[in-house]
């Protein structure tokens, strides 16, 4: 019996050898290396109200370069840096840093990031290269209600397994001062700039990955929005529900999302948006996708006021949307659209025609 253990004990510790060979080889095998990549649009847009002149313009949106260095296969760091309408002067144009931080991957299931991080809220916010959105313009939604780009300084911790991604964040929180019935949260990002730290915003969300071109999730954001000596910190909550389908050529993307405030005369801001197209590719025998869209879209940043009645239909509007995406290849979209925006209060329609060009890379 002695022998047998002792043969069981010299077997494990082999085995632990090997295993801890692979480890080592694997790792000897791995080279640090530098990537970098981008994406990029070009926008003409022409919108018209009534009989009144449309109003035309063409504008190198946004210029994004990515940067990536990988020290060992856990230890990385990645950046992103952001170029919007070609020239930073007297206000216009913007340059912004939309991510910089450390990345250790302990595994598939377990990963930290802490820099400039991007918190996990809808569809578009962490993956909003033109490609991977069917407009020329992102939606309404993801200016309104969920402020894409939002990104600050913090930390995040993500994983996933078959069946579950997840990611929570925390980070700098929003300035309470601008809040408003205009705009929602979209003004209140700090944007990393000495951010005031008093008051964090904690993000969580959960997806749903179990099935192949299925993904559905959800998450919340809360904080307290700081005030100043004249208004009071802002309790809000920020809630929304998002997913995706493409199987079978049939392509289909919605999100939901709600903010509650506190203690403030804006007590709701709440918007939806649903996308529907069809890839015509397998149908026209060609290896490039092209796919006719079709979006219906509803959001107000002032859905519950305190003074209620005009006050909440001034900034609630309607819009429908259809439009045409074509990808030659993957990482390249040419794409056209036409819609209608009306707004509650007047009841004025806005006519709108875009087109696009984008890349990713």
């Amino acid at each position: 019996m002695k022998m047998f253990k002792c043969l069981s004990i010299v077997l494990t510790l082999f085995a632990s050898t090997l295993i801890a060979s692979d480890d080592l080889l694997e790792e000897s095998f791995f080279e640090a290396k530098t990537t970098l990549g981008g994406y990029g649009e070009l926008h003409f847009n022409q919108s018209s109200i009534s009989n009144a002149d449309s109003k035309k313009s063409l504008d190198f949106h946004r210029f994004v370069m990515f940067y990536s260095h990988a020290w060992t296969p856990e230890w990385s760091f990645k950046a992103e840096l952001e170029l919007e309408h070609n020239f930073v002067s007297d206000g216009e144009g913007e340059l912004e840093l939309e991510q910089a931080y450390i990345n250790y991957q302990r595994s598939t299931q377990l990963g930290v990031q802490v820099g400039v991080v991007l918190p996990s809220v809808g569809l578009l916010n962490e993956y909003h290269e033109p490609p991977l959105f069917f407009s020329v313009e992102r939606p309404d939604y993801a200016k309104y209600i969920v402020p894409t780009t939002w990104f600050g300084n913090g930390v995040s911790v993500y994983g996933r397994n078959q069946i579950i991604d997840y990611k929570i964040t925390w980070m700098e929180g929003l300035d309470g001062t601008d809040i408003s019935h205009k705009n929602g949260i979209r003004s209140a990002r700090m944007k990393g700039y000495k951010s005031n730290a008093d008051q964090l915003l904690l993000n969580a969300r959960i997806n749903y990955v179990g099935s192949p071109g299925v993904k559905f999730g959800v998450s919340w954001s809360g904080t307290k929005a700081m005030g100043d000596e004249l208004k009071s910190d802002i309790p809000l909550n920020l809630i929304e529900f998002h997913g995706q389908i493409n199987k079978a050529n049939f392509i289909s993307s919605f999100e939901y999302g709600q903010i509650s405030y506190a203690e403030t005369s804006l007590q709701k801001s709440e918007g939806y948006y649903v996308d529907v197209g069809y890839n015509l590719a397998s149908f026209l025998g060609t290896p490039a996708d092209l796919v006719p869209w079709f979006r219906l879209s509803d959001y107000n940043t002032a859905t519950e006021t305190l003074a209620g009645g005009d006050e909440e239909k001034e900034h609630h509007y309607t819009i429908w949307k259809i439009g045409l995406s074509y990808r030659p290849i993957p990482e390249i979209a040419l794409k056209v659209d036409y819609g209608v925006k009306t707004n509650e209060l007047s009841g004025v329609d806005e006519t709108l025609f875009n087109l696009g060009a984008g890349y990713m890379f």
